[in-house]
């Protein structure tokens, strides 16, 4: 009988460098407000325009900036 070797996921697999410092702050502030239940594109948005960090070039983030941001991001 031959048996399958377990599978293995190595969390960062997919990158190709460490994040940044802005990575880092995005990716912390996103975490934050899923864990307060904000889960809606608008709603996160608000927090992430009150929290930081701002979105590119210090600006308000709006739905479009995000999700170009995020498609940039995961590229």
């Amino acid at each position: 009988m031959r048996t399958t070797p377990p599978l293995y996921n190595d969390t960062h697999q997919s990158r190709s460098a460490e994040p940044t410092s802005y990575e880092d702050l995005l990716g912390d502030a996103i975490e934050r407000a899923f864990a307060q239940g904000l889960h809606d594109l608008d709603d996160l948005i608000g927090y992430l325009n009150v929290s930081g960090p701002l979105g590119l070039n210090g600006q308000p983030w709006t739905a479009s900036s995000f999700e170009q941001e995020m498609a940039r991001l995961g590229a």
